[in-house]
């Protein structure tokens, strides 16, 4: 197709949709913002559908081989990590502030990264250290808002930022460590929808304490929205480990182009959408971000 043979030409529609999905999370959350819409009960649906989809797209629910698998205690971390990430984003936006919190998430890239190179050996050349700097820094100025006069320093604008920040760290090298060590293309799928299906437990026995918010799920708002949010959501993982079983780049370069490819979208979409301003510091920071996706394309052949 196009002259692009199949084995490079699916993983890289993979590795574009693994960056479309994440960054409809962010739009998503951005209309939900908007329209003062319930979080928790959108959160929950949002694991239901992304849940269901994934055993629908695998056609079994093999749930005595889930039992018995070999990655379901890291399954088990990564699924009530996803669902606690998610709560902490709202709650560091609303402490600290929507920019550090942003920065802090997209800047834990560096983990993953740094985790994949030390724990299997991939090779760092001189372009590849270059492409890493480079993508921290676009993420930075992508991101990088001006402080108000009611950002005060304070424990949470500094823990809440820090508990993102190696958590969403921590949740990227946990994908990696399964991928290599358990997940193959096969059971992506099952393996997604799992973890998924521990984040909609969660989420359920929280709202236990919650009764209120029961009634929430009366409107067909709140599962439209919810549905949406489950398909991206289950998308944002399911396409990064087809991307990352591809091999078609090593685990650092996949997501170092994945975030700032997120970064970079998400920003694009606000300015175009939701008429958010651009400063110039934002502007040389997608510019740097292009610059940083094409050199860790190319980083490893160099």
């Amino acid at each position: 197709m196009w002259g692009i043979k199949a084995p490079y030409f699916y993983p890289m529609i993979w590795l574009l949709f693994s960056i479309l999905s994440s960054a409809g999370i962010y739009v998503i959350f951005k209309f939900v913002d908007k329209g003062k819409m319930p979080l928790l009960n959108i959160i929950i649906i949002n694991y239901l559908i992304a849940s269901v989809f994934g055993f629908l797209l695998a056609g079994e629910f093999p749930i005595q081989k889930i039992l018995n698998a070999e990655w379901l205690y890291t399954g088990l971390v990564l699924g009530v990590l996803l669902i606690f990430l998610f709560f902490m984003v709202g709650l560091s936006s609303a402490k600290a502030g929507i920019s550090i919190t942003t920065v802090a998430c997209k800047m834990a890239v560096a983990i993953p990264m740094t985790f994949a190179i030390i724990a299997y050996k991939e090779s760092v050349g001189v372009v590849k250290i270059i492409s890493i700097a480079l993508a921290i820094l676009a993420v930075i100025l992508s991101v990088y808002k001006k402080s108000t006069s009611n950002d005060k320093l304070n424990r949470l604008t500094i823990l809440l930022p820090l508990v993102l920040f190696l958590g969403m760290g921590m949740e990227n090298s946990l994908l990696i460590f399964s991928k290599e060590k358990y997940i193959n293309a096969d059971i992506s799928s099952v393996y997604t929808a799992s973890l998924f299906s521990v984040a909609l437990v969660s989420g359920l026995i929280l709202i236990c304490f919650k009764p209120k918010l029961l009634k929430n799920f009366q409107n067909p708002k709140i599962w439209f929205t919810g549905t949406l949010l489950g398909l991206a959501n289950f998308g944002s993982i399911y396409f990064v480990l087809r991307t990352l079983n591809s091999g078609i780049f090593t685990n650092s370069v996949t997501y170092g182009i994945i975030n700032i490819g997120i970064v970079t979208i998400s920003v694009l979409i606000g300015t175009l959408f939701f008429k958010e301003k651009l400063t110039k510091i934002n502007i040389s920071g997608v510019v740097i971000s292009i610059i940083a996706i094409i050199l860790l394309s190319f980083s490893d052949s160099l």
